[in-house]
């Protein structure tokens, strides 16, 4: 067998495992959606009003985590990783919880991970509008919080942007979910680290099949965006 049939053979098995939607692949996808989905909710939870605090209010050393927010977004995931590990660790402040290589220590890894992209993204949504409708909120003696909430709703769906950057990074994410999951076989292997471990092994039909749900996933997200900036412009000129 050829180079080029042996690979056209692991693509036919890998459509084949989608196709006929394989138990493990399912249980695979299944638990990435679940510890990324619930990572990004939590980073959403505390990214979205820290930025949107950020680029709203005043506040002595405001340049100063601004500049902390842009620059958290390019942590090293094996960086993150290890800070997780040894906070989770036996010997670490969260060590009697025994939380490592657990999904919930996946979780926490990318929620650290994601969230100082939705902080950053959401403080430079917020600012932008807050410099623009600063007059028009001062003329209306419009208070602050308020002010907040009329900037966060008017924002909606570049808000949804930035969570769906944020999915985007964390489904992607291998290097910090491995050091803290393990990789366990039914227990913390997911769509990233299966990749890995399953191609290093020589087995590129379930990697080449995760590989095609990833890059599903990913066609999505950015479709997601799309729609999204489309029905932002059409309702600033409704």
């Amino acid at each position: 067998m050829t180079g080029m049939d042996s690979f056209w053979g692991a693509f036919a098995g890998a459509l084949g495992l989608v196709i006929a939607l394989d138990p493990d692949l399912m249980e695979i996808i299944g638990l990435s959606m679940r510890v990324t989905l619930t990572a990004v909710v939590l980073a959403c939870v505390i990214g979205l009003p820290l930025g949107a605090a950020v680029g709203t209010f005043n506040f002595p050393g405001r340049t100063l985590v601004a500049v902390i927010l842009n620059a958290l977004m390019g942590l090293p995931p094996v960086v993150v990783g290890l800070l997780v590990y040894l906070v989770l660790s036996a010997s670490g402040p969260l060590g009697p919880l025994r939380l490592l290589y657990t999904p919930t220590a996946m979780i926490i890894a990318q929620m650290v991970l994601v969230t100082p992209i939705v902080a950053a993204l959401t403080r430079q949504v917020i600012e932008d509008l807050n410099r623009e409708y600063s007059e028009q909120f001062a003329s209306l003696g419009v208070g602050r919080f308020d002010r907040l909430t009329a900037m966060l709703w008017d924002a909606r769906y570049s808000l949804l942007t930035v969570a769906l950057a944020g999915f985007g990074r964390a489904v992607a994410e291998v290097g910090a979910v491995i050091i803290v999951g393990g990789n366990i076989n039914h227990v913390t292997r997911v769509m990233t680290t299966t990749i890995a471990l399953e191609t290093s092994k020589g087995n590129l039909q379930l990697a080449l099949a995760l590989g095609v749900i990833l890059l599903m996933i990913a066609f999505a997200v950015n479709a997601g965006v799309m729609a999204l900036r489309a029905s932002a412009a059409r309702a600033a000129y409704a």
